[in-house]
Order: C-alpha cells, then structure tokens, then sequence
C-alpha cells in the first residue's frame, strides 16, 4: 500500500506536518501541494491546535522543490502543474495566518521547499542542511515568494548571490546571518524541535498571535504608523487579546506565583 505523501499527526496543541517522499528528496508535486494545503487549512481554522510543524521525511532533504518530472510534463503539454491559491505548500502566499510555524529543514531546503521554509516564523536546521533557490538554472525564477522574503531575510548582497546564481549555502552560513534560529546534529533536531515548542507554549497563545501579526504587518510601515495603529487596537488578534480571560490569567498566575493555565479564551 502507498503510503501517503503528506502524514500529519496531532501532539497536544501541535500538528506535526511531514512532506513523505524521502526517495524524491520529498520534491512537491500537485497533489503533494494540495495535501499541505489542506493541513495547513486545518491548522489555521482547529482553535485546538497553536503550533504547527514542517518537515520533511528522512535525512536528505527537507524537500528538493517542486517536482520537476511533473513541471516537465506539465511543459510539454500534459497534465498543468497547479498551485493553491494559497501558494506552495498551501503557506507562501497565506499572510493571514497568525498562529506560528516552525520549519524543520532536516537537510537540504532548495527552490519552492526553500520558499516554504523561508514562509515559516522560525527554522530549526541539521547541521548538514543546505538552502538555495536555484530556478534561473532551470530558466525560471523563485516565484513562490522567493525573491521578495530571501531579500528581507538575508543581507540584500548575499540573497542577490543566491537568487542571480542559483548558489546555496550552509546552514551555519544561514545561523551566522540569521536565516535560521537553531543549528543541530541531525540525531538531535526532535529535542530541539521540543524545546522550541515549549517554549512558544510557555507564553499565552493570543498574545503570541498578536505579536506575529503586529510584527508582520508592522514590518511594512513606520513604526510611527505600526504604534498608531497598535494605539487604535486595529490588529485582529490585539483586539481579541485585550479582552480575553488569557490576560486575567496571566496576571492572575504572576500575582499567585503560579505558572498560567493558558485556554486561547
């Protein structure tokens, strides 16, 4: 029996997301796309899931990208390589998600798998990972959001290196310029992986919503703007936090010296 080609898995608060074709270096192909669509969609509308992470399955690769075999066919007059409206993997073009996704890149990270990862809030990597967007190589370009994020999260003379050649770097290369919050050995990413979700669990999951939408949005103002608006209450997810039981909660749990009992409420 095939096995599936995305597996999700519910852990508490936490969906385990995972691209399973290890032997095509976990390479995404329309239905690959549409799978982790809908896990992302379930992520995004379970009130009882909080945190979300991807990965790819086995040691190789986090995912190669999308699938070429399929783009080729798909060139050549066959069946149309299709993407969801919400971009590759269902996340590069979704910005009204304010629940946080942790990347697992446990090995190499290339073209729309790199344009995922780049998609998450934070990147857990294996010291053997590897990150590069080399589509102009195959005369096309990184356009699931690629060119855009890539610039914003690199030095600008290093993210033009990888976008004008294709190039890749490491993944101490991408902790050193911080692209990615944890490098580890591979035997080790699970505890990392755990250690980063315990913490993001620690902190109430309204105000870490909050947070990620003020950061995101905030990023494409002045902060003379952002702070204006942020006064105004004119964040979604600010304007659930202030009048939520999570806030009497915290300040409850501080004043009793007791550690908070966070509901999302």
């Amino acid at each position: 029996m095939t096995e599936p080609k995305v597996l999700t898995r519910v852990e508490g608060r936490v969906l385990h997301i995972t691209i399973n074709r290890p032997e095509q270096r976990n390479a995404i192909d329309p239905e690959t796309n549409y799978l982790l669509n809908e896990a992302i969609e379930r992520f995004a509308s379970d009130s009882e899931i909080w945190i979300a992470v991807l990965r790819g399955a086995g040691d190789k690769a986090f995912s190669a990208g999308g699938d070429l075999k399929a783009i080729d066919a798909s060139v050549s007059g066959g069946p149309a390589y299709e993407i969801p409206a919400k971009g590759y993997g269902g996340l590069t073009a979704r910005f009204d998600l304010t629940k946080p996704i942790i990347a697992v890149v446990n090995g190499l990270a290339y073209g729309g798998g790199f344009e995922i990862a780049l998609a998450a809030d934070i990147i857990i990597a294996a010291e053997h990972a590897k990150f590069a967007l080399p589509e102009p190589k195959a005369g096309i370009f990184a356009a699931a959001g690629g060119v855009y994020r890539v610039v914003r999260q690199l030095p600008k003379k290093l993210a033009m290196e990888l976008l004008l050649t294709g190039s890749s770097i490491t993944a101490q290369q991408a902790l050193h310029h911080g692209l990615v919050n944890v490098v580890t050995p591979y035997e080790e990413l699970d505890v990392a992986t755990e250690n980063m979700i315990e913490r993001i669990l620690a902190c109430a999951p309204l105000a870490v919503r909050a947070t990620k939408e003020m950061a995101d949005v905030g990023l494409e103002m002045s902060i003379e703007e952002a702070t204006a608006k942020q006064a105004r209450r004119d964040y979604s997810e600010l304007a659930k936090l202030v009048v939520s039981n999570d806030v009497r909660e915290g300040v409850r749990a501080f004043a009793e010296k007791r550690s908070p009992v966070w509901t999302a409420t």
